[in-house]
């Protein structure tokens, strides 16, 4: 018997004019941070963001601090922000000096509630961080209008789900910032890399400053403030404006998986729970992500391992911030998330999946939380 392929949770997908965008990149000698195709990158990137401005920058967690320094996050601080996410979206209220006040999420979406945040506020609250987890979006406008209300900012970490939308409203552009990645796993990519969008032009110019070593944009030379080397290279815009071209299809792609797993795991619906779509807002399908229901005989390191023993790479959901060394506090119960993030698998989601290969997972999945 052959022994069959293995089958990667993520893989990148290079179909369209990446090769021709870098290697003008290479022959032109364009290749560090300023260049036609950063340009061209940022303009494209605010135009399917529905945004007026976007700004690219090294990676995800570089635009999440700028993002904060921009709305002066600083020592005394606190920034709410999900238990359930990524350690990022922390560390960079971190970088700051200021505190991230953690905050369980919703049953349906996993992703943080106008009602948890409300529950949060304390006097030194300065705004919100929000996490389109895995590809949901937030519900946004109860959580935009307890924050107009209060004077808080709200930060969208949008890192794992561009091409998803809020009422027909793409993200990233409905809160004070939004946030992505390009990291090698995500929709699109640019190897590493992130993008930061606002429609405020005092956000605008800050973001701008900040990024570029706060160097006056008048005065070569001259810097006005303490500032990051938080560039994108024009190589990377290059593949990045390349993959933004084929973003629908890479979208259709998301779904057609997300589909097929809906359709072969459906007989699963005793053993495991299957991502949830709420009527108001489109999932992009960055990762799709089971939860084993409790009563399962088997964990979900265990079923893991036994995908792994068949060929099929999964990963774990996030742990809790709240039980990872740097914010630690046993203390704090958000029964949610740390019910969610025990039981929940992301299995492998990117384009380069097959019918067969889909089937395969299934079958596999169906078998180790059977036995």
């Amino acid at each position: 018997m052959p022994i069959p392929h293995r089958i990667p949770v993520a893989r990148p997908i290079f179909n369209g004019n990446e090769t021709k965008y870098v290697q003008d990149c290479l022959e032109s000698g364009w290749i560090s941070s300023v260049g036609k195709y950063v340009e061209r990158f940022e303009a494209e990137f605010a135009r399917h963001s529905a945004a007026r401005h976007a700004f690219s920058c090294a990676n995800g967690t570089c635009g999440l601090h700028l993002a904060l320094l921009a709305l002066g996050v600083g020592p005394g601080d606190e920034v709410i922000v999900p238990s359930f996410t990524y350690i990022a979206s922390a560390n960079a209220v971190t970088y700051c000096g200021a505190r991230a006040i953690l905050a369980d999420c919703d049953r349906d979406t996993w992703t943080i509630s106008a009602d948890e945040i409300a529950t949060r506020i304390t006097p030194r609250t300065k705004g919100v961080m929000v996490v389109h987890l895995y590809g949901h979006p937030v519900d946004m406008d109860p959580i935009v209008e307890l924050c107009r209300a209060r004077n808080l900012f709200v930060v969208e970490d949008a890192a794992e789900a561009q091409g998803a939308t809020y009422k027909e409203a793409p993200i990233g552009a409905i809160g004070d910032i939004g946030v992505f990645s390009f990291f090698g796993n995500k929709m699109i990519t640019t190897g590493e890399g992130g993008m930061l969008t606002t429609n405020r032009e005092d956000l605008a110019a800050r973001i701008k400053l900040l990024r570029n070593q706060g160097v006056d944009p008048k005065r070569r030379y001259w810097h006005t403030v303490v500032g990051y080397n938080y560039r994108m290279t024009n190589v990377q815009a290059a593949i990045g404006l390349a993959q933004l071209e084929k973003l629908e299809w890479h979208l259709g792609e998301r779904r057609r998986v997300a589909a097929s797993y809906a359709q072969h795991l459906g007989p699963l619906g005793k053993s495991i729970d299957l991502p949830q779509v709420k009527s108001w807002g489109t999932h992009c399908f960055w990762m799709y992500v089971v939860a084993l229901k409790p009563g399962v005989r088997k964990n979900r390191d265990e079923v893991a391992a036994q995908l792994a023993e068949a060929g099929i790479e999964t990963r774990p959901a996030f742990y809790p911030l709240h039980h990872l060394p740097p914010y630690e506090d046993r203390s704090l119960k958000l029964p949610v998330t740390e019910s969610i993030a025990a039981r929940a698998l992301c299995l492998p989601t990117h384009a380069g999946l097959s019918e067969p290969d889909i089937e395969r997972i299934a079958s596999e999945l169906q078998r180790a939380v059977a036995t």
